[in-house]
């Protein structure tokens, strides 16, 4: 066991491993970074799974079975990714009774080609939370303006969400009220709040990468590398409101556990920074950080966990926004920017991953 790790994990930082595939699964690695790296959940998404099903022969003989049954390819794709997400979350079931429901989770994202379409979200969510039929499974749903009633309904339907593709505050905001309003529509309901979890996935390098490119245009390289953390940190200004909120202690008080932020595109992409930045500065009670194994790694090798580096530095990320905003960094326009490419590419990552499962249905 990495000692940066345990000390990560002791400061309530849930690491969860940013990838899927059969292999990983055939192999028993995933059982491995449990046991050897404090991971403690699982993250996938279509450029995931889509860079799965390109390596190796994992998915071959499944694959044959399906075309030989002539399923046709949405229905492969459907099956192919239950499959891996049904044997992660068995997999991840010990932590999941171990840690009373909180961790030991696996998110699985409905088809993103319905991300501007509430109605079809919903009901994918629905076909997606019964067909893995594990309590352990998060349904990804993305932030979009369509994506927050379908938030509500599936919350309100006992449904578990991982809540996907928060690049803005603002947006962030609606997120976690979209959420107590489906867990006051549970409760009406007569659910049992304390069986229904949720986390909100506030993305962190692409900001960076993003308004980077704009500083550079403006000729201010000063500020770079800033904004994503900075950002986040409010993110967390934000959650510990809604938190202090007499309508969340409502819910509380009913049994209800918290929307915990959750730190995703933290894999740092400029290497003239930090490949620990998004997991050494991001240290807060009740987070959770998913990480791609090369983060993952040089985090244990080399991190550098020194408490809480989130509530301390509220001023100081006030203080980044501004400058960026002063230096000309239209950060409206970045956050719907990073909203629409980030729908875009899991839209062009789902259709290769249709593309693929078509041309390997061979019987």
């Amino acid at each position: 066991m990495s000692e940066i790790l345990n000390k990560l994990s002791a400061q309530g930082v849930a690491i969860w491993l940013d990838d899927i595939s059969r292999e990983r699964l055939r192999t028993g690695n995933l059982q491995r970074l449990i046991q050897e790296k404090n991971v403690v959940g699982v993250t996938s998404n279509p450029t995931i799974f889509a860079g799965a099903l390109s390596k190796g022969d994992a998915y071959d003989a499944q694959l044959h079975d399906l075309a030989v049954r002539g399923v046709d390819v949405g229905e492969a794709v459907r099956a192919i990714t239950t499959y891996d997400i049904r044997w992660a979350a068995d997999v991840l079931r010990p932590v999941f009774e171990a840690t009373g429901g909180v961790d030991g989770r696996v998110s699985l994202e409905v088809d993103p080609r319905l991300a501007r379409e509430s109605d079809k979200t919903i009901a994918e969510a629905r076909a997606l939370w019964w067909l893995v039929d594990r309590p352990n499974l998060f349904i990804k749903i993305p932030a979009t303006l369509e994506g927050l009633p379908a938030i509500t309904q599936a919350i309100s339907e006992g449904i578990s969400v991982n809540v996907t593709l928060i690049f803005s505050l603002e947006r962030y905001r609606q997120v976690m009220d979209a959420w107590i309003a489906g867990l006051e529509a549970a409760q009406a309901k007569g659910f049992d709040l304390a069986t229904i979890e949720s986390v909100a996935s506030f993305f962190v390098s692409r900001v960076d990468t993003e308004i980077d490119k704009r500083l550079d245009r403006l000729g201010r390289p000063e500020l770079k590398g800033k904004a994503g953390i900075a950002n986040a940190r409010l993110a967390y200004a934000a959650f510990e409101d809604v938190m202090n909120s007499e309508r969340w202690q409502r819910l509380r008080a009913a049994g209800a556990r918290p929307q915990r932020p959750l730190w995703a595109s933290t894999g740092v992409k400029n290497p003239e920074y930090s490949d620990t930045m998004y997991v050494d500065q991001l240290v807060a009670p009740g987070t959770v950080n998913t990480m791609p194994e090369k983060t993952l790694d040089a985090v244990a090798d080399h991190g550098r966990i020194d408490g809480d580096t989130v509530r301390p530095y509220y001023e100081d990320s006030w203080n980044t926004m501004a400058a960026l905003k002063e230096a000309g960094v239209d950060y409206d326009d970045v956050v719907r920017v990073l909203e629409d490419e980030g729908v875009e590419k899991f839209e062009a990552s789902w259709n290769e991953l249709l593309e693929s499962v078509s041309k390997n249905l061979v019987p």
